[in-house]
C-alpha cells in the first residue's frame, strides 16, 4: 500500500460532515477511512429525537464499508463542523476495531495512533472463537 494521503481523508470526512443530520445538537460529524483495497469510505452522524438511537459517523462509515464489499480499514479520520479532528467515542472505537487492519492508524487529537493504542486489549471475534 502507498503512503496515506491524510489531506484527502480529511477532505472526504469534511464532505461527509456536510451531509450530517444533526437538528438537535447541531454538532455535525464526518468520518473517512482508507480501506486495504484503496477505496475510501465515509459516514456522517444521523441524530434521532430518541437520542439513544442516534448513529455516530463511524456507524455510517462501517455500514458503507460492508455495503461496498468489505475489507479492512487502514487509516481513519473524524472531523467536526469546523474541520477539527475528533477522537471516536469508546463505542465507535470498538466498532472500528472489528473492521481494522492490523496496526490501523487513526488521526486523533493527540496525534496519529494505532487502533491498539486507542483501544488496548479490545474484545473481538477472537474472544468469541475461543469460547466455542
Amino acid at each position: 500500500m502507498t503512503e496515506i494521503d491524510w489531506q484527502r481523508l480529511r477532505a472526504v470526512a469534511h464532505e461527509a460532515m456536510e451531509h450530517a443530520y444533526a437538528p438537535y445538537s447541531r454538532f455535525r460529524v464526518g468520518a473517512a477511512a482508507l480501506v486495504d483495497d484503496g477505496r475510501i469510505v465515509s459516514g456522517c452522524n444521523v441524530e434521532n429525537a430518541a437520542y439513544g438511537v442516534t448513529l455516530c459517523a463511524e456507524c455510517g462509515l462501517v455500514s458503507e464499508l460492508v455495503r461496498s464489499g468489505g475489507g479492512q480499514l487502514v487509516a481513519f479520520v473524524c472531523v467536526d463542523g469546523q474541520g477539527q479532528t475528533l477522537m471516536p467515542c469508546g463505542r465507535c472505537r470498538q466498532l472500528l476495531s472489528e473492521h481494522a487492519a492490523p496496526d490501523m492508524v487513526l488521526e486523533t487529537v493527540s496525534g496519529r495512533r494505532t487502533i491498539d493504542e486507542v483501544l488496548p486489549d479490545a474484545f473481538g471475534p477472537r474472544n468469541l472463537e475461543e469460547a466455542r
